[in-house]
């Protein structure tokens, strides 16, 4: 995990409002970005689409229904039930492992998967830490669990040596293109989040939180943002010069 970057941004913090948006403290940097896909939708890698104006506060919606996205403009789903329904466990808690052939280990935690879709550019990352594979594919492995934003995967050695990437304390709105589907919003880098009571979340490096207001696992997202395919279209982003 990044301690270093915990230890030197501790007033950094997302505080889940009760039925409300997300309460953004601390000048945490803010940007854009959309998933670029190749020609079966499985997103290659993340493209910057703009950065945001810092803010000492800042409030990010959650219902889905501003009008200032990512922002909220109060302008709240009377329907949307945010009532947190995720648990405290930390992630070791969550995770299974899959014995690689090999030299790596998989760990997995299914339930904080986001279905950013980077785990199957490749055949799937499962298919490949099980079965042989070359130093190319290896890598593959290493990168594809390192582009999973939610942290749902996670590479391990066979000597418990985890390999985690090295992120900056951020946070990004992802927006899939090729679903043409708002996405999540992804927390970098350690960045405490605290529950509507005042508890903080086991910390963690990768986080996807829902910023459409479906998840089942509030405030985490479950991927079900992807019902919304449609909403999205590419023309809408604009590449900042």
């Amino acid at each position: 995990m990044n301690r270093i970057h915990m230890e030197e941004n501790k007033e950094m913090k997302v505080k889940v409002l009760k039925n409300g948006p997300y309460q953004i403290t601390g000048k945490i940097p803010l940007d854009q970005l959309k998933l670029v896909p190749n020609a079966k939708e499985f997103p290659l890698f993340y493209e910057k689409v703009k950065d945001y104006s810092e803010q000492a506060t800042c409030y990010l919606c959650r219902c889905g229904k501003s009008k200032n996205k990512p922002f909220c403009d109060g302008s709240h789903n009377p329907d949307f039930d945010g009532a947190e329904t995720a648990g405290h466990k930390a992630y070791e808690e969550m995770a299974d492992v899959m014995e690689g052939k090999y030299d790596l280990n998989l760990l997995d935690a299914v339930e904080l998967c986001a279905h950013a879709r980077f785990c199957n550019v490749k055949s799937g990352v499962w298919n490949l830490i099980q079965h042989g594979f070359t130093e190319e594919t290896r890598e593959w492995v290493k990168q594809e669990c390192a582009d999973c934003p939610s942290g749902r995967l996670t590479v391990i050695t066979k000597e418990g040596k985890v390999l985690e990437p090295d992120l900056p304390q951020e946070i990004s709105i992802l927006e899939d293109i090729a679903v043409e589907s708002h996405g999540p919003i992804w927390v970098k880098g350690g960045i405490p989040i605290e529950d509507e009571k005042g508890k903080i979340y086991p910390i963690r490096n990768r986080v996807t939180l829902c910023r459409c207001g479906k998840s089942k696992n509030k405030p985490f997202c479950d991927g079900l943002h992807m019902k919304n395919k449609g909403e999205l279209k590419e023309a809408d982003l604009k590449v900042e010069e």
